[in-house]
């Protein structure tokens, strides 16, 4: 197994644990609230959910598409 190959599972298992936490934090009671009078998330929840998505994407990218 490669290093990149690796360092691709590594982001993808990160950006996988980001994305849960940020979906954890959008479900909590204060986030609904906020969103409720906002029509958004909070900050934090959203940098969760962007570096999550993010992560993912450059794991999936460098473990299965980059040879």
């Amino acid at each position: 197994m490669g290093n990149n190959k690796l360092i691709g599972i590594v982001l993808l298992v990160v950006g996988l644990i980001l994305l849960y936490f940020g979906w954890q934090s959008s479900q909590s009671v204060g986030d609904q609230v906020v969103e409720t009078f906002t029509g958004r998330f909070t900050d934090s929840t959203m940098w969760f959910l962007i570096a999550g998505a993010a992560a993912a994407v450059a794991g999936i990218f460098m473990a299965v598409l980059k040879k």
